[in-house]
């Protein structure tokens, strides 16, 4: 899903609500404290705004994050292979 049609009926801004939910399942944060750290840098919110936002949107970015960190475990996985016969190449011809 596109991050345009999530957010569409919502008047502030992606990164807004993206910033306050993160805030609070990264850290060990209440609602009010997300509030206030938002406060502090000039976003009045209410509590009941992060917690609807978070019951909204907390499973969309998990699955997003969980997306990306699949991906890069796969990549990692191409790359440590592709290094592993890179290595038997050139240490198993004598020069």
């Amino acid at each position: 899903m596109s991050n345009s049609r999530i957010f569409r009926y919502f008047k502030t801004s992606p990164e807004i609500i993206r910033l306050a939910v993160m805030m609070y399942v990264r850290y060990p944060l209440s609602l009010r404290n997300v509030r206030d750290l938002l406060h502090e840098r000039g976003i009045d919110i209410a509590h009941e705004t992060v917690r609807f936002w978070w019951n909204r949107f907390g499973t969309i970015f998990a699955a997003e994050i969980r997306r990306s960190r699949v991906q890069a475990m796969r990549s990692f996985k191409q790359r440590q292979w592709h290094l592993a016969e890179i290595f038997v190449k050139i240490n198993g011809v004598k020069h």
